[in-house]
């Protein structure tokens, strides 16, 4: 079975090339900017037919577009999260019909959640920014089309490899950057469902392996809210941090106005035999090991620019 793999430069799509690669029976393709992918694609100017061409020289089974921005411009945001899956999606039903295209869609496109209740995937989208309304024009143009496609909705990911954008993985690297420094971050009074990329992965391996064809919307997710502080404290337990964190700063603008996230996961239990493995705990040590390898050498000379309020 061969696998094309969008996005596998980023966060999600380097976990989810891990997990294809062990497949026994697949063969893993990629596609990206990069010279050295099987297909040198951008999603946010390619057309249709020429696309089609390559994908009907490729043959995919199975597609899985881990492709997404979650910030900069509008334009950006758009062309990346709503115009590509429309593009890939089209030109799949030209060139490979009977292919399967797995689609990384985000909570994010459900909008505020119910305090104390779970969001399903019968509830209305009512997303509050750019970045939830251009993942949900991107879901819709693949749940809409005739091909073989489900859309992941994945919630808030962590593990290994969080990108400095997230909080997260900003968080990590300030740690391990300043063990005794002060770090400042926005309120973390938030509620967020966790999911660890690494059950992300298994999630994307479940889909490409199912026998039938799958509900057109499934959530990924951790399946309880927990304090976005948790977060912190955990970090902060795994790297023995010895300074001080201070919730003085600028929040997330993206987030400011859902105070609660928590997905209900059973439909992906029953659809792919799949629920989280990992525990948040687990995956903030893990990404604290990570960020230790990572950390910058500091400069003795001077402060550390990564540590807030150190100037």
């Amino acid at each position: 079975m061969r696998i094309l793999l969008l996005g596998g430069d980023g966060f999600l799509g380097r976990h989810a090339a891990t997990a294809l690669r062990a497949l026994p029976a697949a063969e893993l393709a990629t596609a990206g900017r990069r010279p050295d992918h099987d297909l040198r694609l951008d999603l946010t100017s390619s057309q249709v037919e020429p696309l089609a061409a390559d994908l009907a020289r490729l043959a995919p089974a199975v597609v899985v577009n881990c492709a997404g921005a979650v910030a900069g411009s509008a334009r950006h945001q758009s062309e990346v999260n709503a115009r590509g899956p429309a593009v890939l999606a089209e030109a799949l039903e030209l060139a490979c019909p009977t292919a399967r295209l797995i689609h990384l869609g985000s909570g994010g496109e459900y909008g505020p959640g119910r305090d104390g209740g779970s969001l399903a995937e019968t509830d209305q989208p009512s997303p509050t920014g750019i970045y939830g309304v251009t993942k949900l024009a991107g879901t819709l143009a693949v749940a809409e089309s005739a091909l073989d496609a489900v859309v992941l909705r994945i919630f808030n990911p962590v593990g290994p490899g969080s990108p400095a954008a997230s909080l997260p993985g900003r968080l990590a690297a300030e740690l391990a950057a300043n063990p005794g420094g002060v770090v400042t971050v926005g309120d973390l009074s938030a509620y967020r469902d966790f999911v660890d990329a690494r059950d992300v992965a298994a999630a994307v391996v479940a889909a490409a392996l199912a026998a039938t064809p799958l509900p057109r919307i499934l959530n990924i997710a951790g399946g309880r809210a927990r304090p976005v502080r948790a977060i912190a404290e955990g970090l902060v337990a795994a790297a023995g941090f010895t300074g001080r964190i201070e919730e003085s700063g600028a929040g997330s603008a993206r987030s400011a106005g859902v105070s609660w996230h928590q997905a209900d996961i059973g439909a992906a239990e029953r659809a792919l035999g799949w629920r989280p493995r990992i525990a948040l705990e687990q995956s903030l040590r893990d990404l604290w090991s990570d960020a230790q390898d990572q950390a910058p050498v500091p400069d003795p000379g001077g402060a550390d620019p990564l540590v807030a309020g150190s100037r």
